[in-house]
C-alpha cells in the first residue's frame, strides 16, 4: 500500500502541477518616413493660336507644343500671324516621376457673340527635363466651322492641367 500512496502523491504532483504555456510575444519595431515636397504646376504661358482666317469650308489649325501652326482647310496669316505660343508650365517634382492629365476637348467662346464657339481638342504635351523642374509645353488643334464668325475667342475658366506623383 505504500507503494500505492506514493503512485497516488506523484500523480496528484504531476497533474496539479501549473502547465506553463507561451500565451504572448513582442518584438520592437522602428518605423521611419521620408517626407518629399509636393508636385507643383505652375502656368507661364497661356496656348495661343494667333489670327486666322475664316473660310467657307470647315478646318483645323494644330498648334504643335514646339509653336508651329499647320492649318486644314483654313488659311494663317504668315505676314499677320498674331501671338503664338504653345502654353508653358513649369513643373517642380524633385526626383519623383509624374503624369500629365489634360482635356479631352475644351470650349472657347466669342467675347461679343456667346452663341460663336471653337473647339479645342487633340491634346498635346511635350515634357523638356530638367532638375527636378521640367517645363511643359501643351499644344491642341482648334476646330472652325464653315464662315466661322470673326472676332476673339476665349474662356476666363481656362482648362485643366494636372501633374500627379506616379
Amino acid at each position: 500500500m505504500n507503494k500505492a500512496v506514493v503512485l497516488f502523491f506523484l500523480l496528484s504532483v504531476f497533474f496539479s502541477a501549473k502547465v506553463f504555456a507561451q500565451a504572448s510575444a513582442s518584438a520592437t519595431v522602428t518605423s521611419r518616413v521620408t517626407v518629399i515636397d509636393p508636385i507643383a504646376l505652375h502656368k507661364t504661358a497661356d496656348l495661343d493660336f494667333g489670327n486666322v482666317i475664316s473660310a467657307y469650308n470647315p478646318g483645323s489649325i494644330i498648334l504643335s507644343p514646339d509653336g508651329l501652326r499647320t492649318a486644314f482647310g483654313v488659311q494663317i496669316s504668315n505676314s499677320l500671324p498674331g501671338n503664338v505660343t504653345p502654353a508653358e508650365a513649369e513643373v517642380t517634382h524633385g526626383n519623383n516621376s509624374y503624369s500629365i492629365t489634360l482635356p479631352d476637348s475644351y470650349i472657347l467662346y466669342n467675347t461679343e457673340n456667346p452663341n460663336q464657339a471653337v473647339i479645342l481638342d487633340d491634346f498635346t504635351v511635350d515634357p523638356i527635363q530638367g532638375n527636378g523642374v521640367d517645363l511643359l509645353r501643351i499644344g491642341a488643334t482648334l476646330n472652325l466651322e464653315a464662315n466661322q464668325f470673326s472676332g476673339l475667342y476665349t474662356s476666363p475658366d481656362g482648362f485643366n492641367v494636372t501633374v500627379s506623383y506616379n
